[in-house]
């Protein structure tokens, strides 16, 4: 397999795959949007909202901003992400404080919600890891391909939580590892 990159962006990378079969091309579309483990705000307790909005929507709402991902942390980490705001204003990712410095929301200026003079909302996001094959908010990315002459045209879109290339060097990491796990069971027999 031999591959040219055509195309780099801050969260999308394109490139040009040769000598690949399309079967394969699509193994690694598949694991790397679903089996990739990303860090997700998974449960949050809310201390007081007197917002316009209820706790069910600022929850949803929070399990869906991209956390950066570090590579090789354990399974069981648990990040707290921290928020005390009173209006009027309007609460943006920034006003998150993180209990890991590395860990943080990836962008900064996405609005959570708009209070309005003294509204307050004061939570705890947890923030775990997991993988799509669960839920989407655990979603590392989106990948694809199309047939061209000369191979398969792929690109790699990241949701911010890690660069591109690295959603498809875990995503390639994770077959590998799915393939070591089959041998030995295969050995075992």
């Amino acid at each position: 397999m031999k591959l040219v990159l055509d195309k780099k962006h801050e969260n999308r990378i394109e490139f040009l795959a040769s000598d690949v079969q399309i079967e394969f091309a699509n193994m690694i579309r598949r694991y790397t949007i679903s089996r990739v483990p990303v860090l997700a705000i998974d449960n949050v307790t809310f201390y007081d909202n007197t917002s316009a909005f209820w706790d069910e929507y600022i929850s949803h709402r929070l399990g869906l901003l991209p956390v950066i991902t570090p590579e090789k942390l354990p399974k069981n980490a648990e990040i707290l992400f921290s928020l005390d705001a009173e209006g009027p204003k309007t609460v943006y990712t920034a006003d998150f404080t993180s209990t890991d410095e590395e860990i943080k929301v990836a962008k900064n200026n996405i609005p959570i919600a708009t209070l309005g003079p003294q509204q307050r909302l004061r939570l705890e996001g947890k923030a775990v890891l997991g993988t799509a094959t669960t839920h989407a908010k655990f979603q590392a990315g989106l990948v694809g391909y199309g047939e061209e002459e000369k191979g398969l045209r792929m690109f790699v879109e990241s949701f911010f939580q890690m660069q591109p290339s690295e959603v498809l060097i875990r995503g390639c990491n994770s077959i590998i590892s799915d393939l070591n796990d089959l041998e030995s069971a295969l050995k075992k027999k």
